[in-house]
């Protein structure tokens, strides 16, 4: 399902979009190339867990397209219901239902009455876990017990015979887990999995070649020049992602010296999108405002290279996991939360909303700035270092 006040993905993209989540791309990418926000992206994806929807297929029993188009055909030319099934090779019974349920010999056609049959044959398929209460009943108590869906099928194949009730496969547990339509387990017992991943990404999800969770030459925050440190002068500043609800984002930037704010809309969290949207914000700042940025470990900024080429501006890296060394920006993500609480739409928000809160943020008296506020304080510093 596309996320609401979105258009839709037509079969053929949605067909694309499982393509490429197995290939192991981001929200973001798969939205770049469908055209889609990566929220719509993630509400056809939450649907299923992440877990590729099973192709249908039509029972070679029942008729066929073809069949229903010579059948028409046949109406058009008046033969008779008999006369058609000896055609077909079909029970004159399956020919006079076939036309009675699809407005009768004089309205019937060919492709409404097989979009119709397509659409009746649906036939939800009752979960192995619904249909097995004890076996249900054990691998509940399994997982919240901390075991993996692994290891409780192992447990049960090697306690149980072969062609027992007790015996189910792991990928049988994630897909109950996973799809909610199966209602089969509390969606709560995700959290006991060891990944806590909302959605499934299989193993034939492949991010070969892909360089996640690297950041190619980066320049650690242990070589940043003493005047960053410092905070002596302005122009040296911080920056992050504050993540809400359907894969959106916003990027904050925090100037170190007057804790003066930017909120940067971007549309998805890959680094060449937030390069472009931070590399448009701070060639429309004055020059000489912007003098260096200091980033988390996040690959949103694997880019850093282009976007450094293209202000100007070299990019620092903090340690793995430490947040702390961009203490500034982390306190100031969380006066954005007021504004912004957590499993909030962000991509709701245009570039000019955002501008309007953090000018509301950066009139407000800050503690730590003696109740100066920061875009006092980044006025009177701009003035005495020009």
């Amino acid at each position: 399902m596309a996320q609401r006040g979105r258009p839709g993905l037509s079969p053929r993209q949605k067909k694309q979009l499982w393509r490429r989540w197995r290939r192991g791309q981001s929200l973001s990418e798969i939205g770049r190339a469908l055209g889609k926000h990566a929220g719509s992206i993630y509400g056809v994806l939450a649907a299923a867990g992440g877990i590729t929807p099973s192709p249908r297929t039509r029972s070679d029993i029942v008729l066929s397209t073809r069949e229903r188009e010579e059948i028409s055909r046949c109406l058009v030319r008046g033969l008779s219901i008999r006369g058609i099934a000896s055609r077909l090779h079909r029970s004159p019974s399956t020919i006079s239902r076939e036309i009675l349920r699809n407005s009768g010999r004089s309205r019937y056609r060919a492709a409404r009455a097989d979009d119709h049959a397509w659409e009746k044959a649906k036939r939800p398929k009752v979960p192995l876990l619904v249909k097995r209460s004890a076996l249900r009943r054990v691998v509940a108590t399994k997982l919240l017990d901390d075991w993996s869906p692994e290891q409780i099928a192992g447990w049960l194949n090697a306690k149980y015979r072969r062609g027992s009730a007790m015996r189910i496969s792991h990928e049988t547990i994630y897909r109950t887990l996973y799809l909610q339509t199966r209602g089969a387990l509390h969606r709560q017992l995700v959290e006991r999995l060891r990944t806590k991943r909302r959605m499934r990404r299989g193993k034939r999800s492949s991010t070969d070649g892909q360089r996640r969770g690297q950041i190619i030459d980066a320049v650690s925050i242990r070589e940043r020049p003493a005047e960053i440190t410092a905070r002596t002068k302005p122009g040296h500043w911080e920056g992050d992602l504050i993540t809400g609800s359907r894969n959106s984002h916003v990027a904050t930037l925090v100037e170190r010296y007057s804790r003066y704010l930017l909120l940067v809309r971007v549309t998805g969290k890959d680094s060449a999108t937030v390069v472009r949207a931070l590399s448009r914000k701070v060639k429309g700042l004055p020059e000489g405002l912007f003098l260096s940025l200091t980033w988390d470990r996040g690959t949103e900024l694997a880019k850093h290279k282009l976007f450094t080429r293209q202000t100007g501006v070299p990019v620092y890296f903090c340690d793995p996991k430490s947040p702390w060394q961009r203490g500034t920006n982390e306190n100031t993500n969380g006066l954005v939360r007021q504004y912004f609480p957590k499993g909030l739409d962000l991509s709701a928000f245009s570039q000019r909303e955002l501008d309007v809160i953090a000018v509301r943020l950066n009139g407000r008296p800050r503690k730590i700035l003696g109740f100066d506020s920061p875009r006092t304080r980044i006025t009177g510093g701009v003035a005495r270092t020009g």
